[in-house]
């Protein structure tokens, strides 16, 4: 069954929130994180900002609401997956959705450079990592709801998928780090297809 259409409303309010966190990376890249302030922001998209707390309730969710709709994205690639895969094999599906996402834009653009604004500003870090560890922990509840549909359920004190997503989770930051930092020619999908196939074989 195909995923029911957001109404029109929401539709626009992403692509507005979109829009108005591409202007704020490029101002926090530009200027800054703690030098920009959000009426920069609404400076530069036209809007006041009250319009812009309506989209962003703090300074943060600009730097950070992206991943909240990429995380969105995931969860769904991974919801579509063959019930009787491997959990790795999901795992990896759900990461690899990201790719486009990354290496569709060199090092020179603003998404590369903002993700070294969030890895180099503790308080945008901590946020950051707080958001994944939100979204793996609905990624593990999914894949239990999963392993229930295809009759083989994870006992409640078993550890190993919450390992699992983990340790999928750890080679996305970890990549992310290795692709902005190194000089490899072969984008972000070859420094994630290694990092994940140093656990080929876990799950």
């Amino acid at each position: 069954m195909s995923k029911p259409i957001p109404p029109l409303r929401e539709r626009k309010r992403t692509v507005v929130q979109w829009e108005v966190s591409e202007v704020a990376a490029s101002l926090f890249v530009e200027r800054g994180y703690e030098a920009t302030t959000v009426d920069d922001v609404a400076a530069a998209v036209g809007m006041s900002k009250r319009s812009v707390f309506r989209y962003f309730p703090a300074k943060e969710d600009l730097a950070l609401g992206k991943f909240d709709t990429l995380a969105a994205a995931m969860l769904d690639v991974l919801s579509a997956r063959p019930l009787d895969e491997p959990v790795w094999t999901s795992l990896r599906a759900m990461l690899e959705m990201l790719v486009p996402h990354i290496d569709s834009a060199d090092k020179n653009s603003v998404s590369a450079p903002m993700q070294r604004v969030i890895f180099e500003t503790p308080h945008l870090l901590a946020g950051y990592l707080e958001r994944q560890h939100r979204v793996q922990e609905t990624v593990v509840a999914t894949m239990r709801e999963r392993a229930l549909a295809a009759g083989r359920p994870y006992a409640a004190d078993d550890p190993s998928l919450g390992v699992l997503v983990a340790a999928a989770f750890g080679c996305l930051t970890a990549a992310q780090r290795t692709w902005l930092d190194g000089d490899d020619e072969g984008g972000f999908e070859g420094v994630l297809g290694r990092g994940l196939a140093a656990l080929e074989g876990v799950g």
